[in-house]
């Protein structure tokens, strides 16, 4: 009688290990669908299914197909706490990767934390600060003091200037993504000779942008620091040109002058802008496989609904991807302790080159750019396909331009 037990049990174990071989590999998380952060978040939706079909199309991983669960998180930080409930508790996902951007990725951390997950995520500014989560990682190529790197090349820019500008000016949403950004200047700018003449936080339901700009205009500021997101960005654009601010310098965290349909919309208007970015055309940025994955991507692109250029986010998260990937495989395992481990001690090559983290999760060497938009005479999309558009200012092996300053 013991021994048909024990071969019972026996057969058990191994009918549940060969249906557990047949079941796909489930990767699940939020993504911006709809609302402010749609623009950029279906392209990364569209990348990551794209390795996800590669993937597949080669064996899948572990010899078991990979299967993408999302759910639109509708750029509304409230909805995430329970998106992640549901993929982790009802959908029994294995691995799970952020949505876009900080204010989407820290409700999240929590939720992931308590399972105890490996956490890939898809630009989030210094989040892990707070949390100090060992199994956090983080695919936006800030370096390890995030928090600092984001506005540190724009101060930098702005004090090589001559003559050399005295005040400035510091404005964001209230929102977690801008008061850390806005955290991080402030701390840059101590012990230098730029004097802070206006440091304010606005609602983030804020439509009229005009009022602000007119605040900033009465102190007068030499440079203009903004911490935004999309939305707000389109009106601070705007608001600049119709209250006609003349700062010697103005961007710095502009969060959407990297999408197509926003370059298209403001087109002219933002001539003369200093601004963050990670990749735009140009002969001194060499990266073959992430332009061959571009030209893919943007003759599928229109059709697909979504940023018809595809040079911010959608490289990076297809390589947050492949760093899972290439984890597994050496793993051999979906085990997520031996995953972490294996990613904080390990370098991946991934789309966006060759990428290696801190104990903190950020990536160890920085990769930022600093751009300025230069000659921009309509609204075309061809023309935000043109080299000449984009000057690099920083880093300094990547410059392809000089700064037109002051800024007007």
């Amino acid at each position: 009688m013991i021994r048909v037990l024990m071969a019972a049990a026996a057969a058990s174990v191994l009918a549940t290990a060969a249906l557990a071989a047949d079941e796909p590999i489930k990767i699940g998380f939020g993504m911006a669908e709809t609302g402010g952060l749609a623009g950029n978040g279906k392209a990364a939706l569209f990348a990551i299914e794209t390795w996800a079909d590669e993937v597949n199309a080669k064996g899948g991983l572990l010899g078991r197909k990979v299967e993408v669960i999302h759910y639109d998180d509708q750029s509304n930080p409230s909805l995430v706490p329970g998106i992640y409930t549901k993929l982790l508790d009802v959908d029994k996902v294995d691995l799970v990767i952020s949505g876009y951007g900080t204010n989407l990725t820290a409700p999240a951390m929590p939720i992931v934390m308590q399972h105890n997950m490996v956490f890939m995520s898809n630009f989030a500014l210094a989040v892990n600060d707070e949390f100090k989560y060992d199994r956090y990682f983080q695919i936006f190529p800030q370096g390890p003091d995030a928090r600092h790197e984001f506005s540190r090349h724009f101060i930098d820019v702005a004090l090589a200037q001559n003559p050399q500008p005295k005040t400035i000016a510091l404005v964001g949403g209230d929102a977690e993504y801008p008061q850390i950004a806005l955290s991080g200047a402030r701390d840059n700018l101590k012990d230098t000779p730029l004097k802070i003449v206006y440091d304010k936080t606005y609602p983030p339901n804020t439509v009229d942008y005009t009022p602000i700009v007119r605040a900033i205009q009465a102190v007068n500021p030499d440079v203009l620091f903004i911490a935004s997101y999309p939305p707000d960005t389109v009106g601070f654009v705007r608001a600049i040109h119709e209250v006609g601010l003349k700062p010697k310098l103005v961007g710095g965290g502009m969060v959407g002058l990297q999408f197509a349909a926003i370059k298209t919309q403001l087109g002219p208007l933002i001539n003369g802008i200093v601004n963050y970015d990670l990749y735009v055309p140009s002969p001194t940025i060499k990266r073959p496989i992430l332009e061959d994955f571009l030209k893919k991507y943007q003759a599928k692109a229109a059709g697909a609904g979504i940023d018809q250029l595809g040079f911010y986010l959608p490289p990076f998260a297809y390589s947050g991807v492949q760093v899972y990937e290439q984890a597994i495989k050496a793993v051999g395992s979906l085990d997520q302790g031996k995953l972490a481990q294996y990613i904080h001690t390990h370098a991946f090559d991934t789309m966006v080159g060759h990428v290696t983290f801190a104990a903190n999760g950020e990536w160890a060497k920085p990769g930022m750019l600093e751009i300025q938009f230069q000659g921009i005479a309509d609204n075309s999309l061809d023309t935000f396909r043109k080299a000449s558009t984009y000057a690099i200012l920083y880093p300094p092996e990547e410059k392809s331009g000089t700064i037109v300053y002051p800024y007007r």
